[in-house]
C-alpha cells in the first residue's frame, strides 16, 4: 500500500514518513514493548489530499491574510482552514486503503483511537504537547475516515499555528501521520516520566486515574503520584487523590462518557504496589531502549499494562534545582511542585479563556486548569497555580517548556485566593504563600567550603579566578573559596535591605543614616576578602527597580524599556547628590575602615564624554590620590565596543557584562518569552565582539574581566575567554572550582600548543 504502513513496518528512523508518535509507535512495538496493534496513515496521504484537492494553496492564502500575533485572527483562520479540510472530497485511492486497512484490526468493525502524528512532533527539540487532535473509540469506516481529516486539519489549529511560528516551522512543509489503533478500554490510565520532569532527581514518575486517558492528559482529575526509585525499586513517594468522576465508553451511546466513580473506591489507591513495580521497569526499559529519558502513556485493562505513547522529555535541564530554606510560614496552599521557581505576583482568576484579558504581565495565572487556549496568558504569566492536574498536565509540560514557575493539582486555589492578592509561589516545594516572602526562601546553591589541605592541592592559574558577590551576610564564607577576589560587587542587595530610595533618605534626613548602612555592608565583603581586590559596581538600578524602594514613585519616572531606560552613567552626572551618597561611603571603606582593597566599576556607559565626566567628579572627591585607587568600566554597549581604545584611555581596566551586550548586540530582550530562545553569550557576534575589547585591553596593558552569567555555566565560553588573553573571569560562587579546573586546563593546552609549533 503507498499510504498505509503497519506498527510492523515502521521504525523510529520513519519520523519524517509517518510523524514521530508514529515511528515511537513501531519502534516499540517491535522491540516487544506492550503496544496495541494498529497502523499509520503516512505523510504522503496528507500530502496527496492537501495537493489533489487545492486545498493547498487555499491554506497558504488564509495563513497569509492572518496576523498571526492575534489571537481572534488564529482563531478564525483555524476555523475556515478547518472548514476547508473538511469539504474536500478525500482521493478514493486514499480512501480505500484506509478502509482495507481498518477490516483487518480484530474484531471487525473494531474501536480504534485516530490520533494525530505530525512529522515535527514528538522531536527531543520540540514538544507539540496537545496541540493536535486524538479521537478515541472510533467505529466504522465513515467514520474513521471523518476523524483522519479532522486530524490533519488539527496542524492547523490557533495554538498549532502560533508554536510553528514561534519556532520557525514551515507551516505547509510540516506533513502528518494519522494513527489508527485498536482502543484499550482502560481501568486506569495515566503517564509516567522516567526522569523526573524538573530534573530534581532520576525517579521515575508515575500518574494514575480511573478510566480513560484524556482525564488525566487534559487535566481534568487530579491523578494518584507515585514515585520509584529505580536503584531499589521501592516506592518513596505516594499521594493518593480522590477521585469522583471518570471517562468511559459507553457502549449503547456509542462515546466516551463521564460517570460516577463508585462511592468505595474513590479514595483507594489506582494501581496495586506490584502493578507501579511492573510499569515502572518496562518504562525504565524503553529509557534504555531510546537512550534517552521518556514522557510515556499507559493503560491498563484486564490485568494488562499496555503501552500507547511514549515521546522525549524536551524540559530536561542539567542545572542542579536549587534548594530553598526549611522556613516555618503559613502556606495558603499546597500541590505538586510541576515546573520549579519561585514567583511574587498578584492574583489573577481565569476560569474561562473569555477572561484572558484582565491577565497583565506578571499576574500569578489562577484557574481550575489551563489548555491550549490559555497559552497566550501563560506566557505573561509569573507564575501558574491550578486547582486539578498533575505533572503530565497541560499546565506543568507548557510551563516547564516556558520556564514558568507552576504548582498544580491543589484542589481549592480558585476559591482560596482572591483576585489581587499578592501571593508568593514557591514552585519547588510546591507551596503558596500569602504577599511577598521571595527573600525568605530563595537561597543561593549550596557551596561547600573546601579544607586547607583540599585549597593546597589547586593548580594555580594565571587567569584570575574572581567571584560575584552581592549579600554581606555570605561573604566571610565565599572569602574562603580559591578565589582570587570579588569581580562583581553588586550594591542592588545592600539598598533593597536598607529598603528607601536615597533622594528619599536625603529628603527625609536619613542621608547620613544610608551612607553608614551602605558603608558597613561594602565594608563587610572588602574585609572577609582582604588584601584581595573587591571591585565594587556603582548603583545600576533601572527605574521600575528604583520605584519598588520607599519613596521611589515620587522621584522615578515609568519607562517603556527601562532597560535601555535612566541608568548607569547617565544618572550618575545628573543624579549627582545619589551618586555622592555612593561616593562618601566608599571614602568611608576605603579611609575610615582603611580597606584599599576596594575598588570601582561604572555600569552602563554610553558615551567616552559620560566615562570623562564620571572620571572628573571621582578626581574632585580626591579618588585619584592613592596608588592603590582601580577605576573600571563596564562593556555593555556596542558603542564600548567600536570605540574602546578610546575607552580605555580613561580607566585602568574593563569588565564585560555578557548579559546586557548579548541583548544589545542581538536586539533580543532576555525577558521576552518569545524572543528568549535567540538571548545566547556564544553567537558569533557577540564573541567577536568580546574578542575585540579583550584584545585592545591588551595592547593598550589594561585589565580585562567578565562578570556577566555565561562563564558560570559554559566550560566552552571560559576556554574562549583564555584563548583571547583575558586577564580574570568572575563567576558565581557554585562554580569557581569547575572554572579554574577550565582555567588551568586551558592554559596547559595554550602552552603544549606553542611548544608544538616550535
Amino acid at each position: 500500500m503507498a499510504y498505509i504502513n503497519w506498527f510492523s513496518e515502521v521504525k523510529k528512523e520513519d519520523t519524517k514518513k509517518v510523524g514521530g508518535k508514529a515511528a515511537s509507535l513501531g519502534e516499540m512495538y517491535n522491540a516487544g514493548f506492550p503496544v496495541p496493534p494498529g497502523f499509520v496513515i503516512n505523510a504522503n496521504a496528507y500530502f496527496d489530499f492537501i495537493e489533489k484537492t487545492g486545498l493547498k494553496e487555499e491554506i497558504k492564502k488564509v495563513l497569509e491574510e492572518t496576523d498571526k500575533t492575534n489571537p481572534e485572527s488564529l482563531r478564525q483562520a483555524s476555523k475556515r482552514i478547518e472548514e476547508l479540510f473538511l469539504s474536500k472530497e478525500m482521493p478514493e485511492e486514499i480512501k480505500n486503503e484506509i478502509k482495507e486497512a481498518y477490516s483487518l484490526i480484530e474484531p471487525y468493525p473494531a474501536r480504534v483511537a485516530v490520533r494525530s502524528s505530525a512529522t515535527a512532533e514528538d522531536l527531543l527539540t520540540a514538544s507539540f504537547a496537545g496541540q493536535m487532535s486524538t479521537f478515541l473509540n472510533v467505529q466504522g469506516e465513515e467514520d474513521v475516515i471523518k476523524a483522519v481529516k479532522k486530524c490533519w486539519a488539527s496542524l492547523f489549529t490557533a495554538r498549532a499555528i502560533f508554536y510553528r511560528e514561534q519556532h520557525g516551522f514551515d507551516h505547509l512543509q510540516i506533513g502528518m501521520g494519522v494513527i489508527v489503533q485498536k482502543m484499550v478500554d482502560s481501568e486506569v490510565s495515566g503517564v509516567a516520566f522516567t526522569k523526573h520532569p524538573t530534573g530534581a532527581n532520576d525517579h521515575i514518575i508515575i500518574e494514575a486515574v480511573y478510566g480513560l486517558g484524556e482525564g488525566i492528559v487534559g487535566g481534568k482529575y487530579t491523578p494518584d503520584y507515585y514515585e520509584i526509585d529505580p536503584d531499589n525499586w521501592e516506592i518513596i513517594e505516594k499521594k493518593i487523590s480522590e477521585q469522583q468522576k471518570m471517562i468511559v465508553y459507553d457502549y449503547e451511546q456509542k462515546k466516551n462518557v463521564e460517570i460516577e466513580v463508585p462511592p468505595g473506591r474513590r479514595r483507594l489507591q489506582k494501581l496495586s504496589d506490584e502493578k507501579i513495580i511492573e510499569l515502572a521497569k518496562i518504562c525504565q526499559k524503553i529509557e534504555e531502549h531510546y537512550k534517552w529519558p521518556q514522557d510515556i502513556e499507559w493503560a491498563f485493562e484486564k490485568g494488562k499494562i499496555y503501552i500507547v505513547q511514549s515521546r522525549p522529555i524536551t524540559t530536561l535541564k542539567p542545572e542542579v534545582i536549587e534548594k530553598t530554606k526549611e522556613i516555618k510560614l503559613t502556606p495558603l496552599l499546597k500541590g505538586l511542585a510541576a515546573s520549579p521557581g519561585v514567583a511574587v505576583g498578584k492574583v489573577k482568576i481565569i476560569l474561562d479563556p473569555s477572561e484572558l484579558g484582565k491577565m497583565e504581565k506578571g499576574d500569578i495565572l489562577v484557574t481550575k486548569m489551563t489548555n491550549p487556549d490559555f497559552v497566550p496568558a501563560m506566557r505573561i504569566a509569573a507564575a501558574i497555580v491550578t486547582d486539578e492536574g498533575g505533572i503530565t498536565s497541560h499546565a506543568a509540560i507548557v510551563s516547564r517548556e516556558l520556564g514558568i514557575p507552576c504548582i498544580v493539582g491543589t484542589g481549592n486555589a480558585t476559591k482560596v485566593l482572591k483576585d489581587n492578592q499578592i501571593i508568593t509561589v514557591d514552585a519547588t516545594r510546591g507551596v503558596v504563600y500569602e504577599g511577598d516572602v521571595k527573600s525568605l526562601l530563595v537561597e543561593e546553591r549550596k557551596i561547600e567550603i573546601p579544607t586547607k589541605e583540599i585549597l593546597v592541592s589547586y593548580l594555580p592559574t594565571a587567569t584570575k579566578i574572581y567571584v560575584n558577590i552581592s549579600d554581606p551576610e555570605t561573604a566571610e564564607k565565599i572569602a574562603k573559596l580559591p578565589v582570587d577576589g570579588v569581580g562583581l560587587l553588586r550594591a542592588e542587595f545592600m539598598v533593597a535591605q536598607i529598603g528607601i530610595h536615597p533622594k528619599y533618605a536625603i529628603e527625609t534626613g536619613k542621608r547620613e543614616e544610608f551612607v553608614n548602612k551602605l558603608a558597613e555592608g561594602i565594608a563587610r565583603i572588602a574585609r572577609a576578602f582582604y588584601p584581595r581586590p573587591v571591585v565594587y559596581r556603582f548603583f545600576d538600578f533601572k527605574t521600575n527597580e528604583y520605584r519598588d524602594l520607599e519613596g521611589g514613585e515620587k522621584y522615578e519616572p515609568e519607562e517603556a524599556n527601562p532597560m535601555l531606560g535612566y541608568r548607569g552613567a547617565s544618572r550618575y552626572i545628573r543624579d549627582i547628590d545619589v551618586f555622592e551618597i555612593e561616593l562618601d561611603a566608599i571614602k568611608k571603606v576605603r579611609e575610615d575602615f582603611g580597606l584599599k582593597n576596594l575598588w570601582v566599576m561604572v555600569p552602563f556607559v554610553r558615551t567616552v564624554e559620560e566615562l570623562i565626566s564620571i572620571r572628573k567628579i571621582l578626581e574632585r572627591k580626591g579618588f585619584f590620590k592613592d596608588r592603590d585607587f582601580k577605576f573600571w568600566m563596564m562593556v555593555e554597549v556596542p558603542s564600548n565596543v567600536f570605540l574602546i581604545e578610546e575607552f580605555l584611555k580613561y580607566v585602568d581596566g574593563v569588565s564585560i557584562g555578557s548579559n546586557d551586550l548579548t541583548q544589545l548586540v542581538l536586539g533580543v530582550d532576555r525577558d521576552n518569552e518569545l524572543l528568549a530562545h535567540l538571548f545566547d553569550e556564544r553567537n558569533p557576534a557577540v564573541l567577536k565582539a568580546i574578542e575585540k575589547v579583550i584584545k585592545a585591553c591588551r595592547k593598550m596593558g589594561k585589565t580585562s574581566s567578565i562578570c556577566g552569567q555565561a562563564p558560570s555555566l559554559y566550560p566552552e565560553f571560559v576556554e574562549f575567554l583564555v584563548r583571547c588573553g583575558i586577564t580574570s573571569i568572575s563567576v558565581n560562587p557554585d562554580v569557581i572550582e569547575r572554572t579554574r579546573r577550565i582555567v588551568a586546563s586551558a592554559e596547559r593546552r595554550i602552552l603544549l600548543d606553542k611548544a608544538i609549533e616550535v
